[in-house]
């Protein structure tokens, strides 16, 4: 029988946390003759009483394990933390707010034993999308993909499946700080393959996405997998020397020919205000890529871990 493991990132999701922990422990009974299943909640440190929640659950089901992070450290490292405490054959990550259907996963099994590596899902959102996320989720996909070399479907979602051997290459191999996860399991490889499917309305809550974080995560992705933003800032940089270089000719060849010269004010105000503010667009640039080196330098641990729940002790 094989191992699976259900990784759920969860952010202040008391309202939802029964009803998707019901719907899941559902599913997951009917794939008890060929999985032996557990479900590990990764709490990303919340204001809400989820953790609560989810060790009562857990004290009823011994194959419910917790991982309470000791502060916030955001969707993607909860998701790394739970690749880490994982060593079952097949993991699949899904968020808990129940957007993520659960009834999808045996189809993804069928994939995994197809031989697929890497199952990943792509999202039809639903109705109750705002029409301002749809188009800065497009224009984000765009602009990434033009600037990487990379491949990242513009509507996959962090609902996937993976084997163990891609579990093993994030464990021991990819350890970077800022974790673009979408790009990563695309970049590694291995054999994999796609499944659609129709994003639920939200039952309760809010996203936990606020603009901040979406721009954030958009310049992750970018500083990730593209180095295009600091050549761009190198022929820009040229480009204006080089006009700059052909105006001072300009100003030279007047000054000899003419007894006086206007003030030029307004030129000189409309040069300044270009050229100073494109060089503070790419110390921006370049500031973000310094910023992830210095993330690197530091060598600080991804996540740390509060509690944990349902592990043994060795673990």
């Amino acid at each position: 029988m094989k191992t699976l493991t259900i990784i759920s990132p969860v952010y202040n999701e008391e309202e939802v946390i029964n009803d998707f922990y019901t719907e899941l422990r559902g599913v997951l009974a009917g794939l008890s003759p060929r999985y032996d299943s557990k479900i590990l909640f990764v709490v990303d440190r919340s204001s809400d009483a989820s953790f609560e929640i989810l060790k009562s659950i857990a004290e009823q089901d011994k194959a419910v394990q917790i991982l309470l992070m000791s502060s916030r450290f955001g969707h993607q490292m909860s998701l790394l933390a739970g690749i880490d405490h994982s060593d079952s054959d097949v993991l699949i990550m899904l968020d808990s707010d129940l957007q993520h259907p659960p009834s999808l996963i045996p189809k993804m099994l069928m994939k995994y034993e197809q031989g697929y590596d890497i199952v990943y899902t792509i999202r039809q959102d639903s109705k109750d999308i705002s029409i301002f996320k749809r188009l800065t989720s497009k224009l984000f996909y765009k602009i990434i993909n033009k600037l990487s070399d990379v491949p990242i479907n513009e509507s996959a979602a962090d609902f996937r499946l993976i084997s163990n051997r891609v579990a093993k290459t994030f464990k021991h191999k990819i350890r970077e700080r800022n974790q673009f996860l979408r790009g990563l399991f695309s970049w590694v490889g291995f054999r994999s393959t796609s499944i659609y499917f129709q994003v639920r309305k939200r039952r309760a809550g809010r996203s936990k996405y606020s603009l901040n974080r979406m721009i954030q995560f958009g310049l992750e992705g970018v500083v990730s997998f593209s180095k295009k933003p600091l050549k761009a800032a190198i022929i820009t940089g040229f480009i204006f020397a080089l006009f700059g270089f052909i105006y001072a000719l300009i100003s030279v060849v007047q000054y000899f020919i003419y007894a006086s010269l206007p003030s030029g004010w307004t030129t000189l105000v409309f040069l300044v205000s270009i050229f100073s503010g494109v060089q503070l667009i790419f110390l921006g640039i370049i500031g973000e890529y310094i910023g992830a080196i210095f993330d690197e330098v530091k060598g600080r641990p991804h996540y740390i871990i509060e509690d944990k729940v349902n592990f043994n002790h060795d673990e």
